[in-house]
């Protein structure tokens, strides 16, 4: 593999992390270079979007490496996020509050697991609406963001805390619910009835 090549891959890996990153560990092994030779292609990659001018910027946190957006380019950011046009939430963003909603803290590989598909763009969205937010750290390899939802997210739907939050079995299908979202109820459902059958198995007799 040519250097230009394994920045390339570098690049697209820290694009589908997404805020969680990688480390330079990570990095090594799956494209399967050395440590050293994987943490020079970063830096070098990191100096081509500083020297280029670029929208993105290659930024460490909490020891892996993330693409991110320039900190004085928020005000559009802000006028995107916020425009009437973009005032409504799509049918993915509603999906992956409710499991958010439901399943909280949550990382973004478990919501993808429920979904069946990418959510880093509803996650992304969600956030800039101020409706979930990083509550935290898993236990786990890469140590994922844990999500959960905000104040505005209770305020939005009227609800004072999150116990006021309708059973999902309670949603009426004849509402005009797209199929997916029904679909995504009853796996909601389901899953909170096998928790909720897990914890009774695990009380004391």
């Amino acid at each position: 593999m040519d250097y230009n090549t394994l920045k390339s891959i570098i690049e697209g890996l820290l694009f589908l992390s997404g805020d969680e990153g990688l480390s330079v560990r990570q990095i090594a092994e799956i494209t399967e270079q050395r440590p050293d030779l994987a943490s020079r292609a970063l830096e070098d990659l990191r100096e081509d979007y500083h020297s280029q001018s670029r929208g993105l910027q290659v930024v460490q946190i909490a020891g892996n490496y993330r693409l991110a957006t320039l900190p004085e380019h928020a005000q559009y950011f802000e006028r995107l996020a916020y425009s009437p046009s973009r005032s409504s939430l799509s049918q993915a963003a509603l999906e992956t509050l409710a499991i958010v909603a439901y399943r909280q803290p949550i990382t973004r590989v478990e919501i993808e697991e429920i979904r069946g598909v990418k959510s880093e763009r509803a996650i992304h969205t969600l956030g800039n609406k101020d409706l979930i937010h990083e509550v935290g750290r898993a236990e786990a390899v890469g140590r994922p963001i844990l999500y959960g939802t905000t104040k505005s997210f209770l305020d939005s739907f009227g609800l004072a805390s999150l116990k006021e939050l309708p059973e999902p079995s309670s949603f009426d299908t004849s509402e005009g619910l797209e199929e997916e979202t029904q679909l995504l109820f009853s796996k909601l459902d389901s899953q909170m009835t096998l928790m909720s059958r897990n914890n009774r198995s695990e009380l004391p007799l």
